[in-house]
């Protein structure tokens, strides 16, 4: 027999298993450790007392052993063989009667509650022994104990207590805020969005509500940051199936079976226990009797046992049909934290499905408490909580101090890099002019950013950026230059529209055909400052708005479009790209440089304002009329693209500095071009010229030549007209630069010692 000592492993398995069995599992459980004892005791008694004592039938009548009716003398003894039986008689009669007459269930009724109590134990516990259930199970209970016992869990809830109890206002954050900042409505902040914006929602807009954090010491942030990607992972891998309920399912049904065959034919059996039975053993000849009476002695008790043993067999199946009927009738492969959601500040608990949300309701079962601090780790505003509040304890305000440089432009500027958000310490760098946010995939600015009073230019870096209502309205005010990189239109943020004082704005990414029905250009409207839009992208159509809208505030507009080496602008892509800038009459600097442009439109002429044209490394192999209508140009960028030569034109800039065609096929310059008189850099490397014109010295202001890469065989004497020209801003070959006279190279190697 199995001890009782080890019979509690059998209903309790690990302690840890406990939280997953709801009340019923406990009950049967129980019951099925008090058969355990029915049929240890019922075997321990059959094993250690008489199991069969038999007796002579001196008086057989009929097969039965019966009284004799005749009188007899009182001194008178009984007729017959009479042989004083010894004790191994008796025992081998025993022995026999016991074998042969005494019914089976009478006889093996210890063990048979012994074997179906066994089944009920191990189908109870099955599947926390199957190997696909089991390392779900202990898994889940692992990571379940320690949500419970986390610091976080903790003070994640009791936030949660004190923001019902004693709420703050959204925009004020550690008491450091100005109070006017911090006070701005919700009503400002939508009326300062541009009205095409006005019917997405906040969400959306990335305009977001915050609510300020307690504080961890750092082992318990790192503790609760591992818990956190625990949880995601066992999350992912556990909703993927439902074996754990499938399995469970099937052992309550199995149990019920039992309990109606173990029911069945138990209650039939039992009337088969009696106490007193006759017993033929065909041993006359041994000792002198054939028919004994026999009796057993544990069947009074084992009946009693029996019944006892019904009737918890008889609870133990109305439990297990109750736990069929619950299961079948309940979505057990859903569950929903809509309660927790109403009660707490995380709204963002996702619902679960499959073996998570069965697991989460057997939880329920034992103590609902486990769920509810287990849906703490499930919040994402939990998370960026937490990530919060280790991003403090990491990024200290001296560790933010040395990473503070200057710039190009003299300004103090901080870059964070492939962080999890904004340290808060961040705020405290009053000083600060330039924050660059680079590769942080989840941000929030939040209104503490007012504390930076010197801050006047952001950026933005595959950053998507959500921001708070105060924060955005002090930015609405403060911020002058955004730069934004992006892999998806989509990264841009839309509160960028409501930034009224921004004076410059650049965007690079991803702006194909495929993505521009996501630009929302019209929202530059309420750009009414901006002097700068730059927009660095492989955008191959411009979407279709009226120019004017951009005419009435764009004075200056920087377009630097990059096209992959296998796009192409179709000639209706150009069109439409010269059809929105013709509107731009106060346009002055346009650049189209690294593309492969093929040809150039001929509304540039409309561009009379334009002073400085960018068309370099694109693939433009003739220079239209209209170009030369741009009489306020400057600066003309044409190098490295397929020119075979100049239009008499060019003489018609009249205002031209600077002029480049190096990398062309142009054989010849046309006379024309040395009425530029204002020119001071001509570049005309890497060319096909063979001879110069002897005009270069009416360029008086040239301060570079570019020749080197072409078929010269000499340069021409009067370049010693141009005075401002020194041996360093002519780029020729050594040899090329030798055929000049004496004087003349005497000249320009003086005009750089005077420079020295």
């Amino acid at each position: 027999m199995i001890p009782i000592t080890e019979l509690r492993y059998f209903a309790d398995t690990q302690p840890a298993y406990r939280i997953l069995k709801p009340w019923w599992d406990v009950f049967t459980d129980y019951i099925s450790i008090v058969m355990l004892m029915i049929a240890v005791f019922g075997g321990t008694l059959q094993v250690t007392q008489d199991k069969m004592i038999c007796l002579p039938c001196k008086w057989v009548i009929n097969q039965t052993c019966q009284q004799l009716n005749v009188s007899v003398p009182l001194n008178s003894e009984p007729k017959g063989i009479q042989y004083d039986l010894d004790r191994h008689q008796y025992n081998y009669v025993d022995a026999v009667c016991y074998e042969n007459k005494l019914h089976w269930f009478a006889k093996y009724f210890p063990y048979l509650v012994l074997l179906h109590t066994l089944i009920f134990l191990a189908c109870s516990n099955f599947w926390f022994k199957f190997p696909r259930t089991s390392s779900k199970l202990e898994h889940f209970v692992s990571i379940l104990l320690k949500c419970f016992d986390s610091p976080w869990t903790t003070r994640a809830l009791s936030e949660t207590v004190v923001e019902e109890s004693d709420p703050k206002p959204a925009g004020k954050m550690n008491g450091s805020m100005d109070k006017k900042t911090s006070c701005v409505s919700d009503h400002d902040v939508e009326a300062s969005v541009p009205m095409l914006q006005r019917t997405k929602s906040r969400i959306e807009q990335g305009i977001v509500d915050r609510s300020e954090t307690g504080v961890l010491d750092k082992k318990e942030g790192e503790q609760a940051k591992a818990l956190f990607e625990k949880v995601k992972k066992f999350r992912i891998h556990v909703e993927e199936g439902d074996i754990v309920h499938r399995l469970y399912i099937r052992q309550i049904i199995i149990k019920v079976f039992q309990f109606i065959i173990i029911i069945c034919y138990t209650m039939y059996y039992v009337h088969h226990i009696n106490f007193s039975m006759l017993c033929t053993v065909d041993i006359e000849q041994l000792t002198g009797y054939r028919t004994y009476h026999c009796a057993h002695p544990l069947a009074t008790l084992f009946k009693i046992l029996a019944c006892f043993y019904i009737s918890l067999v008889m609870v133990y199946g109305l439990i297990c049909m109750y736990t069929l009927y619950w299961i079948i009738s309940r979505s057990l492969k859903r569950y929903s934290f809509e309660s927790i959601r109403e009660e707490s500040s995380y709204s963002d608990i996702p619902d679960v499905k499959n073996d998570f949300a069965f697991m989460l309701h057997m939880i329920d079962q034992y103590d609902p408490l486990y769920s509810k601090r287990f849906a703490v780790f499930l919040s994402e505003v939990s998370e960026n909580k937490l990530r919060q509040l280790n991003l403090n304890n990491e990024w200290t305000l001296e560790k933010l101090r040395q990473r503070i440089t200057k710039n190009s432009q003299e300004k103090l500027e901080l870059h964070l890099f492939m962080l999890s958000g904004i340290p808060d310490t961040v705020f405290d760098l009053v000083e600060l002019e330039v924050l660059k946010l680079e590769l942080i995939p989840d941000v929030t600015i939040p209104p503490i950013i007012a504390q930076l009073c010197n801050l006047r230019e952001m950026w933005l870096y595959h950053t998507p950026a959500r921001i708070e209502a105060p924060a955005l309205a002090f930015l609405r005010e403060n911020l002058k230059s955004l730069h934004i990189k992006f892999t998806d239109i989509k990264e841009i943020p839309l509160w960028i529209y409501s930034l009224k004082n921004l004076g410059e704005l650049h965007l690079t990414g991803n702006l194909s055909a495929d993505n521009n029905r996501f630009i929302v250009i019209d929202g530059l409207r309420e750009l009414k400052r901006l002097k700068v839009l730059r927009l660095k992208s492989n955008l191959t159509k411009l979407p279709q708005v009226r120019g004017s809208y951009l005419q009435k505030f764009i004075k200056f507009i920087h377009i630097y479009i990059y096209i992959s080496a296998w796009a192409l602008f179709t000639y209706s892509d150009m069109h439409n790209i010269f059809c929105l800038f013709q509107h731009l009459h106060r346009l002055v600097c346009l650049k189209l440089w690294y593309n492969q442009i093929a040809y150039i439109p001929i509304q540039i002429g409309t561009l009379t304002n334009l002073e400085r044209l960018y068309l370099n490394r694109n693939k433009i192999e003739k220079i239209p009329a209209q170009l030369f209508f741009c009489r306020t140009l400057r600066y003309l960028d044409l190098s490295h693209n397929n020119l075979t030569s100049i239009p008499a034109d060019i003489g018609f800039l009249q205002n031209l500095q600077y002029f480049a065609v190096t990398a062309n096929r142009i054989e010849t310059l046309p006379p024309e071009l040395f009425q530029c008189k204002k020119l001071r850099t001509l570049n005309l490397g890497n060319n096909c010229l063979t001879v110069l014109p002897s005009r270069f010295g009416e360029l008086t202001g040239l301060m570079q030549l570019e020749l080197r890469g072409n078929r010269l065989e000499g340069l021409p004497v009067e370049l010693s007209e141009c005075r401002l020209l020194k041996r360093s801003g002519l780029i020729v070959e050594e040899d090329l630069f030798n055929t000049l006279p004496p004087e003349v190279k005497e000249q320009l190697w003086r005009a750089d010692k005077e420079q020295a």
